[in-house]
């Protein structure tokens, strides 16, 4: 503040002397995750309209300061389009009429200045544990919106929790993942949590998140009776399926064996009387036995001498004498008639 007002009474002095513009005051930058503005104050006395003009230049390659604004009203300007990677040199002057001040000057190099903002964060309880999702911060400019781990060659995240309403400090984890969990949490506790980005190539330290309390559920961790209990369990379950399921596997078995292909035993009475040889040949004879003809002898006594046709019909009947089955035996000269015989 002294400053200030040591520099308002050093430009009213030179301005009564030499009638000169003092240059503007309190140049300086403001970068947030590359969205940067040029900001100054305006001299402390003066009279008339004052308007003023930016210029820059890179530094790396060198090159000539170019007007990037002018006949500005305000005391500000954005310089976001500048290259994040580049470095430059930026100066102000205040103009009034045909007079000007004294270049402002101020040194500018995105991703040394900028300031890293907190990263989204998001906490859910589960298990006893605390689950964290943190993502970004994000290029805040109108070319892009890539998260600035992109432009940054190392980059890791830390969490810091802690009991709400402790006094002990806070636990810290760096990790270069997108999400944490905090285990070994009491049960039932409220922490509050806060996340940041880190990059030590640049030894920049981001800003913290705005700080997020959750409360733990249950821890999870199983009694000692609870799993001896469920072991048991699981054991006498096994102990039963396995006879149960042997005899399911052999009804099942004897049913589909009974169904499909069923057993048929032979009475005994019945293997007993074929085992034996058959009592007599009625039973088992193809062929019915051709009947017997029994005759009685009949002998005819004729007065008459006899002729040779006598004895003819005489042989004739002794040849019926026999059996039926040997007449194929008897010749055709006698059965010839008397006549044709001689």
């Amino acid at each position: 503040m002294a400053a200030a007002v040591r520099a308002a009474l050093w430009g009213c002095l030179l301005l009564c002397v030499s009638g000169t513009v003092p240059k503007p005051q309190n140049v300086r930058i403001n970068s947030v995750n590359f969205r940067s503005v040029l900001l100054w104050d305006p001299p402390g006395v003066h009279k008339g309209n004052i308007s003023y003009t930016v210029q820059s230049k890179s530094i790396f390659p060198k090159q000539k300061f170019n007007s990037v604004a002018t006949n500005l009203s305000v005391t500000e300007w954005d310089v976001s389009s500048l290259s994040v990677y580049g470095a430059y040199v930026l100066r102000v002057r205040a103009e009034r009429e045909a007079e000007h001040s004294d270049w402002a000057v101020v040194r500018f190099k995105p991703m040394a200045d900028t300031v890293i903002g907190p990263p989204s964060v998001n906490v859910k309880s589960e298990s006893g544990t605390l689950h964290v999702d943190f993502t970004g911060p994000v290029a805040d400019r109108e070319q892009d919106k890539w998260s600035l781990q992109q432009y940054y060659g190392s980059w890791f995240y830390r969490v810091l929790y802690r009991k709400k309403d402790s006094d002990k400090k806070a636990t810290r984890i760096d990790t270069k993942h997108n999400s944490e969990i905090l285990s070994q949490l009491e049960p039932w506790t409220i922490y509050c949590i806060q996340v940041q980005a880190v990059i030590p190539e640049w030894n920049k330290t981001g800003e913290l998140s705005e700080e997020l309390c959750e409360q733990t559920t249950h821890n999870g961790v199983t009694p000692v009776w609870i799993v001896v209990t469920v072991l048991l369990g699981s054991m006498l379950a096994v102990v039963i399926s396995v006879p149960v399921c042997f005899f399911s596997f052999w009804y099942l078995h004897q049913f589909t064996k009974h169904v499909f292909c069923p057993s048929y035993i032979f009475p005994q009475h019945l293997k007993e009387f074929l085992s034996k040889p058959p009592s007599g040949s009625q039973f088992f004879s193809p062929v019915p036995q051709e009947e017997h003809h029994f005759h009685d002898r009949l002998t005819v006594i004729s007065e008459e001498p006899k002729s040779q046709s006598d004895e003819a019909v005489e042989e004739a009947s002794k040849t019926t004498e026999r059996p039926q089955d040997s007449e194929q035996e008897v010749s055709d000269a006698e059965i010839l008639p008397p006549l044709e015989r001689d």
